[in-house]
């Protein structure tokens, strides 16, 4: 199943473009599902009809689907959060429900229903309304964490909570030591998440999509969360300008706004390494399936919508000659914005506000770092083929 993955500054018709997308793509024969991740949903709003926490046909070929993050959260995280609850607050219910939910958690359990919608194997593509930017970048940090602490500490907690519980018991401090069901929660958590990982870092089915306006604000933030998704492994295959101002714009009241557009414009093209494709801005609210199918048409042409525009893994381990090589795409990143150093057997590559901990293969883990380079866009780690990285 194909997964299309929806984000942008919020406010640049996100929401809108995901569900013209799948209206295009099954005219041309798809079966379609949209799912808003989205803790403010506004599928029913631009679909003028309700959508529900489950699938619910909105046009032929499409179904529709608004997650409740509360509910797929009480469903995954209430054992743990009570446990913890218990641990860390004696009385105050509602600051512990606020404190004991990691950031980009709520986005990420409500994520799963992807692989729902692919097990229940009734649709070609799925495509996700994801939150704006900020919360999406929050949820793709999130499985990297989750994914250090089971491969290198999980085990060993668990033996050790079984071998100190017994002592507890006697002391009379048994509340400090996690019960079984509490780690049987959290590795049920993990399995669930980890199968969203592998979907998402699949670049042979997964894209993200970037909705951007042809504004200086939100150009700059879309150009950021382009590296974020290339550092944290989401391949891009498309930017969609939406809300371009008609050629009739050029002259008159909105001339400057016209020439400032023509700017942005070719400043995206320079920009984003991957297809760009276009809608223009409408006299009136896109709302409605008819409209909105019209929007499909208007950004796709003949376009399969559903098609792989770009295939290229952003996070790539590569050889050239006896040199290896780990290359990221991280596109309109400057250089002094990104730092890259040794952390035991993995590699921290961190960009502005966002780090990622990488763990490498077995045939490079504890490497010396010989050299960190940029090459058309993507950053380079050269390997030294013998010898450690210092501590």
């Amino acid at each position: 199943m194909r997964v299309l993955l929806f984000t942008g500054k919020g406010g640049v018709g996100k929401t809108s473009t995901a569900l013209a997308t799948a209206l295009r793509a099954a005219e041309r024969g798809h079966r379609c599902a949209v799912v808003s991740t989205d803790a403010a949903h506004s599928l029913g709003d631009a679909l003028e009809r309700p959508v529900g926490a489950r699938l619910v046909e909105v046009a032929p070929g499409v179904d529709a689907q608004e997650v409740s993050a509360l509910v797929e959260l009480e469903r995954s995280w209430s054992e743990i959060r009570d446990w913890l609850q218990g641990l860390l607050f004696e009385a105050d219910t509602l600051v512990a429900e606020e404190l004991l939910v990691f950031p980009g958690l709520e986005e990420l359990v409500a994520l799963r229903a992807v692989c729902e919608v692919e097990r229940a194997g009734e649709h070609d593509l799925c495509v996700v309304d994801c939150a704006p930017t900020g919360g999406a970048l929050r949820m793709l940090r999130l499985p990297d964490l989750l994914h250090h602490v089971m491969q290198n500490l999980w085990g060993w907690k668990r033996r050790a909570a079984r071998v100190l519980r017994p002592v507890a018991e006697t002391l009379g401090a048994v509340h400090l030591i996690a019960p079984e069901r509490v780690f049987d929660a959290f590795e049920n958590l993990y399995e669930e998440i980890e199968g969203v990982r592998q979907i998402l870092m699949d670049e042979s089915r997964t894209s993200a999509r970037l909705v951007v306006n042809p504004a200086r604000v939100v150009v700059e933030e879309t150009r950021r969360s382009f590296a974020y998704l290339g550092l944290y492994g989401v391949a891009t295959d498309a930017v969609i300008v939406n809300r371009m101002l008609p050629d009739a714009a050029a002259d008159g009241y909105f001339a400057r706004w016209a020439e400032r557009e023509r700017a942005e414009i070719a400043d995206i093209e320079k920009s984003f390494p991957v297809p760009q494709l276009h809608a223009p801005l409408h006299p009136t609210e896109v709302r409605g399936v008819a409209a909105l199918a019209d929007l499909g048409r208007e950004v796709y042409g003949e376009r399969d919508p559903a098609e792989l525009f770009v295939r290229r893994r952003p996070v790539r381990i590569t050889r050239q000659g006896d040199v290896t090589l780990l290359e990221i795409d991280l596109p309109s990143v400057h250089t002094d914005e990104v730092d890259v150093f040794a952390r035991g057997a993995d590699i921290t590559v961190s960009v502005r506000d966002f780090e990622r901990r990488i763990a490498l293969p077995d045939s490079l883990a504890g490497r010396r770092i010989a050299s960190t380079g940029w090459r058309d866009g993507t950053l380079e780690v050269r390997f030294a083929s013998d010898g450690p990285n210092a501590p």
